[in-house]
């Protein structure tokens, strides 16, 4: 079992996106632990799948319990019908 921040850091350096991940409706403190890896998928996600299809094949099956927010890099959460490449073009190369 792991840490809620190395779930949301894993997920960033495979998605390319970043999350909160939240139980009962509430966020999941980052120190927390409990949640298992995200070491299932190497790559990401292709662009075309939506936040919602993404969250029902990866990140629902992996973390039961769990609900998760897809942020763009704006800080905004985003629709579930929104593109993944869409929320990856939201963050600056720098």
């Amino acid at each position: 079992m792991t840490k809620v921040k190395n779930v949301e850091k894993r997920i960033w350096d495979i998605e390319g996106f970043d999350v909160v991940i939240k139980q009962n409706g509430k966020n999941k403190r980052s120190d927390a632990s409990g949640l298992p890896h995200y070491i299932k998928y190497e790559k990401m996600a292709k662009n075309d799948m939506t936040v919602s299809e993404w969250k029902k094949a990866r990140f629902s099956p992996t973390f039961p319990g769990y609900t998760v927010d897809v942020i763009d890099g704006n800080g905004k959460k985003v629709t579930g019908n929104t593109k993944l490449g869409t929320v990856r073009d939201t963050y600056s190369e720098e």
